[in-house]
């Protein structure tokens, strides 16, 4: 078994996907309307789905925003640098929640970035 993909739902599909394609270098996969169920989804990530792990983003049309709520925590994606990751995300526009810097009672560097719809994204520097 492994894992496939993560859905998150977003009010705006084309802001979304910009936000993961152009601020987080993402790709965009695959597309697709689907006119009798009335949503269309859009799977991205960093690598060939065969071989990677990516994010569905689900857009039901006319349902422009969504209640995060209490059960969501966020994704976490393995940075080279948080810092230098943090700053790239900053001069394109995206948001930074939580500073890099060392986690709470540890040492891992960590940062919390969010996208468009108000989802965490923690970026981890990688292990050497």
């Amino acid at each position: 078994m492994r894992i496939l993909h993560t859905m998150l739902r977003t009010g705006d599909l084309d802001r979304s996907i910009d936000f993961y394609t152009q601020i987080l270098g993402m790709q965009l996969m695959r597309r697709h309307d689907y006119p009798e169920g009335k949503f269309t989804l859009a799977f991205i990530g960093y690598g060939n789905e065969s071989d990677n792990s990516v994010i569905e983003l689900t857009y039901n049309w006319g349902v422009d925003k969504y209640e995060i709520g209490t059960g969501y925590g966020h994704i976490a994606l393995e940075v080279d640098d948080v810092y230098a990751a943090c700053d790239a995300i900053r001069q394109k526009g995206g948001k930074i929640i939580r500073e890099a810097g060392p986690m709470n009672a540890g040492t891992t560097i960590i940062a919390f970035v969010a996208d468009p719809d108000g989802y965490y994204i923690e970026l981890i520097g990688k292990k050497s």
